[in-house]
């Protein structure tokens, strides 16, 4: 049996109603690069015409789990965007800044 979301989401109290906000915006906040790319309406044939390579190229940076930093930075400015490195700690958070010495 199926259920309308208004309904199931009345059930909920404000505490959770909170805690499911917050979990949604800071999920919404993690997009994988093909996302970011679609979000921002951009084709990958946009992309490989600004970064000067071909299409194939950036359907592969797309799915690579790896990749150099300044791989990253110039397809990220390559779309308008800033690449930021921070390392996330218990007690707070760090921006790394020596990647900015590779910048062109």
């Amino acid at each position: 049996m199926s259920h309308k979301w208004a309904d199931v989401r009345g059930k909920f109290s404000d505490e959770d109603e909170a805690e499911l906000q917050q979990r949604y915006e800071e999920e919404v906040k993690k997009l994988s690069l093909h996302q970011v790319r679609q979000a921002r309406n951009l084709t990958q044939v946009n992309l490989a015409t600004v970064l000067n390579v071909n299409q194939g190229s950036v359907s592969k940076l797309e799915k690579r789990a790896d990749m150099y930093v300044s791989t990253l930075r110039s397809y990220i400015q390559a779309m308008g965007g800033e690449l930021q490195i921070k390392a996330i700690f218990p007690d707070g958070e760090v921006q790394i800044d020596q990647f900015h010495e590779l910048a062109p």
